[in-house]
């Protein structure tokens, strides 16, 4: 009988098998945790639960491709993911270092690297889009620099720049000769401009030198800029070189503002980056008055800073963290140096404090990152050359640069202590609906890593749930690392337990033969056991 048959294996085996599975079963589901947790923290995701979701799920009768409400959700899925990448898009930050004179400097006194390769190429396309136009090649002098743009070793970009500015030398005699007829002389003169914005950003070691490349920049490129200007209307090759010239005098203009708030001349920067918004109000993908904003901030004029945050924080232009938590910090100015979070719980809040803490509330949403790294919770990093909005790189360009500002003003900080956290009471859960927002985009932590060094713990928002594969792998290694040590110390007992285990188990099944042998008769039971 099958009872009989079952008894006698269970006999057989003794206290080696047992710590033998035991052991094996704890090795396998350690495996499979380790696996699971190292692809959930690369992708994000448990890689059972995406297999099962993408192949087995159609296998075992999944959803019908015909169908209308399939194609639909298809639809939707196709909108979602377009949208995921519009929020996605990386922007330039328009608070970006120096690489020679402050980026380089920083890889020479830790030995790191404090750009990604990934926001290095971004960089490049920038300067091709900016700096270079279809006519270049014409030009010998330009037919470098467009070369040297997409140049990825920093010492040959350099050395073309030097190049360039070389072979601009030699051709300067000819260009009287040329200047009758068309646009051969307006051809022949333009790329140095480009090329000092190279050395300025590149090999420059200190600001100083730096701002001293962008002034002899600034005089090619106005030149190059005049000139482009009368021709512009000549045809669409002028027009793209108005547009290129354009780029880069705004560009020098901006650098040069920069330099002059670098090197404590913070009132000269806001004239030039004020006369800059002025002469050119219609270049806003620069993000001008971000800078402006900050070197406000730094003269503690605010209100010139309100009034630059009426003109820009407004609900039909793109946010920023520059926007909103300058904002906050404003509307906290009014009140923090007052504020006392148990009189505020005695009395409530009254009308000023209620207006703070809903700006510091809307700031949160925006970019939740940012008041761990204004908190000083989470170490900051240089802040890299583009940024994703919403996202961990912006939260650090912002802190990187207005962390001062929040220190400056009394008790800023501790409001924002007492009630950042409160934010999140406020946005549904999951985060399918935003509150002041759009919802949050689900695809920033992937962005940021691309941006952000390797050095560097990127903030996750909002926090991953483990998934119930790692909790389950971990508690079957953990079960069954238990069973083994116990058998392998109480051989004798832990095998008395496990006959009985099996026992039990097997027990519905002894059952059901007993009933199968005693109603089908002996014979052909004889002849089913030896099939």
């Amino acid at each position: 009988p099958f009872g009989q048959l079952v008894s006698m294996f269970l006999n057989t085996l003794t206290p080696k098998f047992y710590v033998a599975l035991t052991g094996t079963s704890s090795l396998i589901s350690g495996l499979i945790l380790i696996f699971e947790w190292w692809y959930f923290r690369k992708y994000g995701t448990s890689f059972i639960e995406q297999v099962s979701v993408s192949h087995l799920r159609p296998l075992l009768g999944g959803v019908d491709n015909s169908s209308p409400t399939n194609s639909n959700t298809i639809n939707g899925e196709a909108d979602s993911s377009r949208q995921s990448v519009s929020e996605c898009k990386v922007w330039r930050n328009p608070l970006n270092l120096f690489r020679g004179a402050e980026y380089n400097r920083y890889t020479w006194v830790t030995g790191r690297e404090p750009l990604t390769y990934y926001d290095m190429n971004l960089s490049a396309q920038d300067h091709q889009t900016f700096f270079t136009c279809d006519s270049d090649h014409l030009r010998p002098a330009d037919a470098i620099m467009q070369k040297a743009w997409r140049e990825r070793n920093p010492q040959a970009r350099i050395s073309a720049a030097h190049d360039a500015l070389e072979l601009e030398d030699s051709h300067r005699f000819q260009v009287p000769l040329t200047r009758s007829c068309n646009s051969l002389w307006f051809l022949s003169s333009c790329s140095c401009a480009t090329a000092y914005i190279l050395l300025a950003e590149e090999e420059a070691t200190t600001i100083m030198e730096a701002e001293r490349l962008f002034k002899q920049a600034l005089k090619a490129g106005e030149g190059c800029y005049r000139r482009s200007q009368q021709l512009q209307h000549h045809g669409t090759q002028y027009e793209a070189q108005h547009r290129r010239d354009t780029n880069v005098l705004v560009y020098i203009k901006r650098r040069l503002a920069m330099c002059s708030r670098k090197l404590g001349r913070t009132r000269e920067a806001v004239k030039m980056m004020r006369d800059l918004m002025k002469e050119f109000p219609l270049l806003s993908m620069f993000n001008i008055h971000e800078n402006l904003l900050e070197s406000l901030l730094e003269l503690q004029n605010y209100a010139d800073v309100q009034a630059v945050l009426a003109k820009y924080d407004d609900i039909s232009l793109p946010k920023s963290a520059t926007i909103c938590y300058t904002a906050a910090l404003l509307k906290a100015r009014a009140v923090s140096d007052k504020f006392s979070p148990e009189a505020a719980s005695r009395r409530g809040l009254s009308t000023a404090e209620m207006n703070a803490v809903e700006a510091i509330h809307r700031a949160v949403e925006f970019n939740p990152h940012v008041p761990k790294y204004l908190l000083e919770m989470k170490s900051l990093i240089l802040p890299p050359e583009h940024i994703l909005k919403r996202g961990d790189s912006e939260a650090i360009a912002y802190a990187f640069f207005h962390l001062q500002h929040w220190k400056r003003v009394e008790g800023a900080l501790n409001l924002l202590h007492c009630t950042w956290e409160g934010t999140f009471r406020m946005i549904p859960y999951p985060l399918e609906k935003g509150h002041l927002f759009y919802p949050y985009p689900i695809c920033t932590e992937t962005a940021d890593r691309e941006l952000l060094p390797m050095f560097h713990e990127v903030s996750v928002y909002p926090k991953k749930e483990l998934p119930f594969f790692i909790l389950f792998t971990a508690g079957l290694c953990s079960f069954t690392a238990m069973l083994a040590l116990l058998t392998h110390q109480f051989p004798e007992l832990m095998g008395v337990f496990a006959k009985a285990f099996l026992s039990t188990l097997f027990a519905p099944l002894n059952f059901i033969m007993e009933k199968v042998e005693s109603i089908l008769p002996s014979s052909l039971w004889h002849q089913l056991t030896r099939i």
